[in-house]
């Protein structure tokens, strides 16, 4: 029986990220529209969106391969492990051991990797610049994402998220320097790796400027509705990464009962709607930069990151 409510735990927090994703979508979009003194969608229009996309029919290139109609859904269910691989409301679930950050960080790479392809496959100009150009954010993402996880695994003690979450909650890291140069670092990745403003504007369609969007060009139908729905699980999985390594006040542990688990996910919904407010205030305050300015931007977190991780081996303290 035990075993049994471990999977169903585990099973629910899969299905907690999987419904509240598009709604974290809707409501940046929502407080934006609202900053900008426009009236906007509905919180659940992104949920509409998916269902019409769902009941539409794919239309496919003539030259598409089998790559490009199998990459939706891989990409999608990378990004869906990954994101239920996060801590959300409790830690030590069933499958806790396999949340490492590497793992994590490898499972984003892999569906970076299927969406480049796809953007590629047809051989459309704007499906090769938008692949080019996520490969190039990319390359200076992953180094910086890994080097953020080297220097909490190096306070923490231990790469795996249940481990890390742990320690940070139970009031022993204190203020620590690196850690605060990690956590500017991941937001800077965030950023990036979701195609959000200064990186990228996930609300034009301007071929020039378009990086996420010119590599989904081609899609239509279920296919566009997973790669939409992975785009949203990725920007949940950034928010509860940022939540539960640094703010992971609140977070129960599988062995708590009904009323811990329950004001856990209350306070996981809080922090989300705090992260989602804080993302569409600050991509109204702020303007888009030159796509060529984008590895200057990276390179600050890069070198966060690696100051970060020197710092810890210099003095402890820090």
């Amino acid at each position: 029986m035990e075993l049994i409510a471990n999977l169903t735990l585990q099973g629910v927090q899969m299905l907690v990220v999987l419904a509240l994703a598009p709604g974290l979508t809707g409501l940046v979009r929502k407080i934006k529209a609202r900053l900008m003194r426009r009236r906007g969608a509905p919180v659940w229009q992104p949920y509409r969106d998916l269902a019409r996309l769902l009941k539409k029919e794919v239309v496919l290139a003539e030259n598409a391969s089998w790559l490009f109609r199998v990459s939706p859904y891989m990409v999608f269910a990378a990004t869906w492990v990954a994101a239920a691989l996060v801590p959300t409301f409790a830690i030590g679930l069933q499958f806790s051991w396999t949340a490492d950050l590497i793992a994590l960080v490898a499972l984003l790479g892999s569906a970076r990797f299927f969406l480049a392809l796809a953007g590629m496959d047809v051989g459309t100009s704007f499906g090769g610049l938008g692949a080019s150009r996520e490969m190039m954010i990319g390359a200076l993402a992953e180094p910086a994402m890994l080097l953020m996880v080297f220097t909490v695994a190096l306070v923490a003690g231990s790469t795996q998220l249940s481990n890390v979450v742990a320690f940070t909650a139970s009031g022993e890291v204190g203020i620590r320097i690196s850690m605060g140069m990690a956590l500017i670092a991941l937001i800077i990745v965030a950023l990036a790796e979701n195609a959000r403003i200064p990186v990228d504007n996930p609300a034009t369609h301007l071929e020039l400027t378009m990086v996420h969007e010119a590599m989904v060009l081609e899609y239509s139908g279920r296919h566009l509705a997973m790669i939409e729905l992975a785009a949203a699980l990725k920007l949940l999985l950034y928010m509860a990464l940022i939540g539960c390594v640094f703010v992971p006040w609140g977070i129960a542990p599988a062995s708590a009962g009904f009323f811990g688990l329950v004001s856990g996910f209350l306070l996981f919904l809080v922090k989300l709607a705090a992260g989602g407010a804080m993302l569409a205030v600050f991509e109204t305050a702020i303007a888009k930069m030159r796509v060529f300015r984008v590895p200057d931007f990276l390179g600050v977190a890069l070198m966060l990151g690696l100051l970060g991780t020197l710092l810890l081996f210099v003095s402890r303290s820090l």
